[in-house]
């Protein structure tokens, strides 16, 4: 992040902090009996815990607003003062929860107040130098919320609000929130038919109906046909695996809180029967270490690139579950390279652009990225270490894409470079992930044999672009608010017969137009011709082919675009070249 945007930052958040303040004196103001939390500022705005008699409702914000601006208008200093504990224990006295955050703060560390007007809070700041500091501000949402976030504590009431340096980027922050609601994926997903979750099939389990289906599909095959022209080679491995494998692995030791419960499998008959423990894998890795595993490789064998679709399974909580974002079943593209550490750099630079390219592609062309180096404990040699990291960081540099440097951010196991981008609303999302691995060789013997003859230990990567389908999905859905580009639509042209006499020429319309792979329905149904289109543009059709009487016995096609209008008459030849150019864009 640059200097200068790093300060603005700082400065919005310390704004919407000293905006929960004054949002919290509002309602101690206009309610009686108050208990307060605390009231953090937000990626977009800030909020505050109570604890009250009054049930907050909608119809209260705009008196809580009213009373919040008349404090922001009378420009009330924001003073900061430290105390004793003692001093704090009784200014809060009867404030059950501010005690309790008071024994928190470790012993020998400040314990600062901050006064604003007649209102005092707990709070190490910073905040504004007075209230008329604050933009603007709208209160936007009341929610209940466990105090510490323990099922087992007292519910309370988390009232929400934004904050902005003016009215103005307040309305257009707003905008953008109306506006990410109408393209919210499981919103679309349902009108447009393209995914589901069962309840009866379980939580984070998703359905992809054929039109999502078609758009998987479209994904699929597009990214095994770059893999293949990179190098790539395709493997599938098994879903269920040996708890000796995760045992080697280390995942039993350190991720077995995300993996689901074990099954017991009996094995062989009478006397020699065994039980053994099976898990549903969170991972691909270990299959793939496994793969490698059959056979001695030299160093004139890599490096050996190897991609998977492979769904895997993750116990994801109720709290993070999110539609497609987080599930627990998934399927993840990824990839695993393995090379001589004379190839590292060429490798990783290769595997930098492959990315860029793929995720550009899908219409992603704002990505940043961040490198993540050594932490403290860390398994492998400092070299090895040393050596990787450069090639991430060269990588980036010789691609010219920004990236930000997370010192000792790195897994215990290898630096990575995870690659984030921006959809249509400026919102960032991480996908990309390339990956060291200097724990699983090890672990898993990994060996090849070298120019001198000998055995060494092969560098491993892990790398996914997209991270998961159903992720990946929920973004691209938002991002183009269920308006896919022609090549990834699921339904990219509807012939449209005005009257029933036309249905026989539709129908030859879409069998040719299927022959040559254009994903084509016919609207066969008894209604006029407007209500047929207003319902292909509701789906989101790229094009419709609208034919008539005269456009029958001329051969042609009435031509509209989703994003042109209409196109006039063609023929269809003249179409497919149309389209042609519009799968290429």
């Amino acid at each position: 992040m640059l200097p200068g945007l790093e300060v603005f930052v700082e400065a919005i958040e310390v704004m919407r902090h000293s905006a929960a303040h004054v949002m919290a004196a509002a309602v101690c103001r206009l309610y009686g009996n108050v208990k307060l939390d605390i009231g953090p500022s937000t990626e977009d705005g800030f909020y505050y815990d109570f604890d009250m008699e009054h049930r907050l409702a909608p119809e209260d914000f705009p008196k809580i607003e009213a009373e919040i601006k008349a404090i922001i208008s009378a420009g009330l200093p924001f003073e900061r003062r430290e105390v004793s504990r003692a001093e704090a224990a009784k200014v809060f006295a009867g404030q059950k929860y501010k005690l309790e955050r008071l024994a928190d703060i470790p012993e020998g560390e400040a314990v600062s107040l901050y006064t604003c007007g007649d209102f005092t809070d707990l709070c190490r700041g910073p905040h504004v130098a007075k209230t008329s500091d604050i933009g603007a501000v709208k209160i936007m949402a009341v929610a209940g919320s466990y105090y510490r976030g323990d099922e087992n504590n007292a519910m309370l009431q988390r009232l929400y609000g934004m904050a902005d340096v003016s009215q103005e980027a307040l309305d257009a922050a707003l905008a953008r929130i109306e506006e990410a609601k109408k393209r919210d994926h499981r919103k679309l997903g349902k009108e447009l038919e393209l995914f589901s979750i069962s309840e009866d099939v379980g939580p984070g389990l998703a359905h992809w109906h054929p039109k999502g289906a078609r758009v998987r599909v479209a994904i699929e095959d597009y990214w095994r046909r770059e893999h293949f022209r990179a190098g790539y080679e395709m493997v599938f491995t098994p879903h269920v695996g040996r708890a000796k494998l995760w045992e080697t692995s280390g995942h039993l030791g350190f991720y077995r809180e995300s993996m689901f419960p074990c099954m017991n499998v009996t094995e062989g008959e009478g006397s020699h029967t065994t039980v053994e423990q099976y898990y549903v894998k969170p991972m691909n890795c270990p299959f793939h270490i496994q793969i490698y595993k059959t056979r001695r490789y030299s160093y004139r064998d890599l490096p050996l690139r190897w991609a998977e679709m492979g769904t895997v399974y993750r116990y994801e909580k109720e709290g993070v579950r999110h539609g497609l974002l987080r599930v627990r079943g998934f399927t993840q593209d990824d990839a695993h390279i393995f090379c001589t550490p004379e190839q590292i750099e060429g490798e990783i630079r290769f595997t930098v652009n492959f990315a860029l390219r793929i995720l550009r592609r899908f219409g992603f062309n704002d990505i940043t990225a961040y490198l993540s180096t050594r932490p403290e404990k860390a398994v492998g040699l400092p070299e090895r270490w040393e050596q990787a990291t450069r090639s991430l960081e060269s990588a980036l540099k010789a691609e010219g894409i920004a990236y930000q440097v997370d010192e000792g951010g790195g897994a215990f196991y290898g630096p990575k470079i995870d690659l984030k981008i921006k959809d249509a609303l400026g919102r960032p999302w991480q996908l990309g992930t390339i990956q060291f691995d200097f724990n699983l060789p090890e672990r898993f013997n990994l060996t090849y044999i070298g120019e001198d003859g000998k055995e060494h230990q092969p560098y491993m990567v892990h790398r996914a672009l997209l991270g998961s389908l159903e992720r990946f999905f929920g973004i691209l859905i938002e991002h183009y608010g269920g308006a896919f580009p022609a090549w990834l639509a699921p339904e990219q042209v509807r012939v449209l017969p005005i009257t029933a006499g036309q249905i026989e020429y539709a129908k030859g319309i879409e069998a040719t137009l299927r022959e040559a792979d254009v994903r084509v329905t016919v609207d066969a149904d008894n209604e006029k011709l407007g209500a047929k289109i207003r319902k292909a543009q509701l789906e989101k059709v790229p094009f419709m082919l609208v034919v008539g009487g005269r456009d029958a016995e001329a051969g042609v096609v009435s031509v509209r675009s989703r994003e042109a209008g209409d196109q006039g008459a063609m023929t269809l030849d003249a179409f497919m070249e149309l389209l042609k150019a519009a799968l290429k864009a």
